[in-house]
C-alpha cells in the first residue's frame, strides 16, 4: 500500500507539471493570438502617399500611339494636325509614417524621386499636399512636411541593433493601393545586401511586404519602429527588406536639419578579403577587416600613409570584421573628426590618425565600348588600350588592357570581372600592354591564382582569377 501511495503521488506531481505547462504555453498563444489592440495604437501614425510624375511629352493625335507601326498616323496628322504638346503623367502609390506631431513625414525617397505632386492621406481619409524636405538615394530615406490642422499620434522609434532573428515585426502600409493594412512576420536575417550600395544592411522579414509598402514602418511587438519599409523580390514570396531604423535615424535628423546628408569619407576603395584573394596575397588564415584596393591621392587615408594592400581591421576603436562594416561607420563620422586606423601591412599591425573628411560627390563611370578583341581561354577578352579607345571610353589611362568581353558562367565571370575593366596588374606585375598581359598569364601555373588589379571606373579592386586549362589567360 505505501508503494502504491508513493507511485500516485509521482503520477500527481508529473500530472501537475505537465498541466502547468500546458497553462503556461495557452498564456503565451493568448498572448500571440491578437494583435489588434496594438494595431489599434500604431495605424494612426501611419500614412498613405499618392504621387503624380511628368513622364514627358507627346504631340501624336492618334489614339495607338503613333509610329511607322500605327496605319492610323497619317490619317490622324491629315484631319488634327499638330496638336499642342501634351504632358504624360503617371500616378504611384507608397506608404510613409508620422515622425513628429507637427507633420514630418518619413517615407522611401524611390516613392517620391520622380514627384511633382505628393498627397499625404491619414487613416481618417484627411488628405494634405506635401513638401519634400530632403532625399537620400544611398540608403532610399526620404523625409516630407505636412501642414497638419491638429497635433498627429507620431511614431517611437526603437533599436533596430537589439533585433533578433525570429523576434515578430508588424508591417503597416498601403499594398496596392490597399490603405493601412497589416502584416505580420518575423524578423528572418539581419545585415543583408541586395547589391543596391555601399550602405546595404537589410533587416529581411517574411511579414508580406507588396508594391504600396514602400516606406511604410515595420513595427517590433513594443510598437516601436523597428525598420522602414523599402524592397521585396520579385516572384519570392515571405522575402521583403527594411532599412534599419537605426541607419535611418541618422539620416532623417540631418534632413530634417539641412535637407541633406553629410558623410564622412576617407578616400579609399575597399573590398571583402576571398579566399583566393587571401591566397593570392598570401595572407595568412584570419580573413577579417577591409583589404585597401585603391587610395584616393590627396585623401585623407593617403594622406595619413594608407596603401593598396593594406588591411584596416579597427576603426577608431570599433573592430571590422566584414569589408560592409567600415563604409558604415565612416559615413556616419561626422567631418573634421579625429579617428585612428588600425591596419595590417605585409603581416605587421600598424596605426595611423587621420581626419575625416566630408564626402564628395560621385564620379560618374565610363561607357563601356568594344573593339578588335584578342581570344583568352579563361573567359574574357582582352584588348591593347589604343587613342581611339581612350577617345571612345573617355579613359585617361594608357597603360593595362581592357576587358572587351566575359563570357557567362566563366571564371571571369565568377572572379567578378566585367565588361570595361582595366586589368593594370597580375601578380604585382605591372601591366602596360597586351605583350605584358601574355608574359604574366603565361607564368601562372594551371590551377593557381592570378591576383589581378583592375581600374572600374575612377576606382581599382583587386580580382582572384583561378587559372585552369593549359595555364594562360
Amino acid at each position: 500500500m505505501r508503494r502504491l501511495a508513493q507511485v500516485s503521488i509521482i503520477v500527481v506531481i508529473f500530472l501537475s507539471i505537465v498541466i502547468s505547462s500546458f497553462q503556461s504555453l495557452e498564456i503565451k498563444a493568448t498572448e500571440l493570438t491578437s494583435l489588434s489592440e496594438q494595431v489599434k495604437k500604431l495605424k494612426p501614425s501611419v500614412v498613405n502617399i499618392s504621387t503624380t510624375s511628368v513622364m514627358g511629352k507627346g504631340t501624336n493625335p492618334s489614339p495607338f500611339g503613333g509610329g511607322p507601326q500605327d496605319p492610323f498616323e497619317e490619317f490622324f496628322k491629315r484631319f488634327f494636325g499638330d496638336l499642342p504638346q501634351r504632358e504624360f503623367r503617371q500616378r504611384g502609390l507608397g506608404s510613409g509614417f508620422i515622425l513628429t506631431e507637427d507633420g514630418y513625414i518619413v517615407t522611401n525617397n524611390h516613392v517620391v524621386e520622380k514627384a511633382t505632386d505628393i498627397d499625404v492621406i491619414l487613416e481618417d481619409g484627411a488628405k494634405y499636399d506635401a513638401k519634400v524636405i530632403g532625399k537620400d538615394p544611398k540608403t532610399d530615406v526620404a523625409l516630407l512636411k505636412i501642414n497638419p490642422k491638429q497635433k498627429l499620434p507620431a511614431v517611437t522609434l526603437g533599436d533596430s541593433d537589439n533585433l533578433e532573428i525570429g523576434d515578430w515585426v508588424i508591417a503597416v502600409g498601403n499594398p496596392f493601393g490597399l490603405g493601412h493594412t497589416v502584416t505580420v512576420g518575423i524578423v528572418s536575417a539581419k545585415g543583408r545586401s541586395l547589391g543596391l550600395g555601399a550602405y546595404d544592411d537589410f533587416i529581411q522579414t517574411d511579414a508580406a511586404i507588396n508594391p504600396g509598402n514602400s516606406g511604410g514602418p515595420l513595427f517590433n511587438l513594443e510598437g516601436q519602429v523597428v525598420g522602414v519599409n523599402t524592397a521585396i523580390i520579385a516572384g519570392g514570396q515571405g522575402i521583403g527588406f527594411a532599412i534599419p531604423i537605426d541607419l535611418a535615424k541618422n539620416v532623417i535628423n540631418q534632413l530634417k536639419d539641412s535637407g541633406k546628408v553629410v558623410r564622412g569619407w576617407l578616400g579609399v576603395l575597399v573590398q571583402q578579403i576571398t579566399p583566393e584573394i587571401a591566397e593570392g596575397l598570401k595572407l595568412p588564415e584570419s580573413k577579417k577587416g577591409a583589404l585597401v584596393s585603391d587610395v584616393t591621392p590627396g585623401g585623407p587615408a593617403a594622406k595619413a600613409g594608407i596603401q593598396r594592400q593594406d588591411i584596416i581591421t579597427e576603426f577608431n576603436g570599433q573592430t571590422i570584421d566584414e569589408m560592409q562594416e567600415l563604409p558604415k561607420l565612416v559615413a556616419v563620422t561626422p567631418p573634421g573628426t579625429e579617428v585612428q586606423l588600425k591596419y595590417i601591412r605585409n603581416g605587421k599591425e600598424k596605426t595611423s590618425s587621420l581626419k575625416v573628411a566630408e564626402q564628395p560627390e560621385e564620379i560618374a563611370k565610363s561607357g563601356i565600348s568594344q573593339g578588335q578583341e584578342v581570344e583568352q581561354n579563361l573567359g574574357l577578352v582582352v584588348q591593347e588600350i589604343n587613342p581611339q579607345i581612350q577617345r571612345r571610353l573617355r579613359i585617361e589611362d594608357a597603360d593595362g588592357v581592357i576587358i572587351t568581353n566575359v563570357d557567362t558562367g566563366g571564371p571571369a565571370q565568377e572572379a567578378g570581372l566585367r565588361i570595361g575593366d582595366l586589368i593594370l596588374e597580375i601578380n604585382k606585375k605591372q601591366i602596360k600592354n597586351l605583350d605584358d598581359y601574355r608574359k604574366a598569364m603565361d607564368s601562372v601555373k594551371k590551377g593557381d591564382t592570378a591576383l589581378l588589379l583592375v581600374k572600374r571606373g575612377k576606382n581599382t579592386i583587386y580580382s582572384a582569377l583561378k587559372v585552369g586549362g593549359n595555364g594562360k589567360g
